[in-house]
């Protein structure tokens, strides 16, 4: 059991960090006039926010990488034998780079709506890594029927959520107390000021 609770936690993990991605990028997405995105110049496009996540990727998987590789005495060499790692790594991440990109634009061109993207995202990733692996396995082992029901449910489900998703947009922010006073207080100023004037009553 301890043998698995370690990759269990790091699948949570995983879910975790990923389950808020979509939200967060979300909050990066251009503002909107009239219900329309901002467009260049005075706004951005998906694009923006990706490159600040490439930064992060670079951060996080070449530095803390080289950290670990260090500490469990790894080597530094990626030719011969170990380029696999190299070879397999790069596809792995272009996928990666490249879902993170279809993520980013579906979440700035749905509002930031996590709740309609999410689903889909982990639905249909759970689902296609079934497929890639009965692929890769044709012929080496039996595929149960349940596999299929499975995916069948995953789908019905992504399509109960998405179609019961709240949509919409949030009202607008309330007004500050400052700023509530202020009108409040300058709606008397501006009706005396037009009734001291006799030349313009007279007028």
């Amino acid at each position: 059991m301890s043998k698995m609770l370690i990759p269990i936690l790091f699948a949570i993990g995983t879910a975790v960090f990923w389950g808020c991605y979509g939200p967060t990028i979300g909050n990066a997405q251009t503002p909107r006039v009239d219900g329309k995105p901002l467009l260049p110049p005075e706004g951005w496009t998906p694009f923006k926010p990706y490159v600040f996540i490439g930064i992060a990727y670079l951060v996080i998987a070449i530095a803390g990488g080289l950290v670990m590789m260090k500490i469990k005495g790894d080597s530094f060499s990626f030719s011969g034998d170990h380029f696999p790692t190299a070879k397999w790594g790069f596809l792995a991440g272009a996928l990666g780079a490249a879902g993170a990109l279809c993520l980013t634009t579906a979440m700035m061109t749905s509002r930031g709506n996590a709740m309609l993207v999410m689903p889909i995202v982990f639905g249909g990733a759970v689902s296609v890594t079934a497929l890639v692996s009965a692929i890769r396995l044709y012929g080496h082992t039996t595929i149960s029927p349940a596999l299929w029901v499975g995916m069948a449910l995953t789908v019905v489900g992504v399509v109960i959520v998405a179609t019961n998703t709240p949509h919409g947009h949030a009202g607008p922010a309330p007004k500050s107390d400052a700023a509530a006073s202020a009108v409040d207080s300058g709606a008397p100023g501006q009706a005396s000021v037009a009734t001291s004037d006799p030349g313009a009553a007279n007028s």
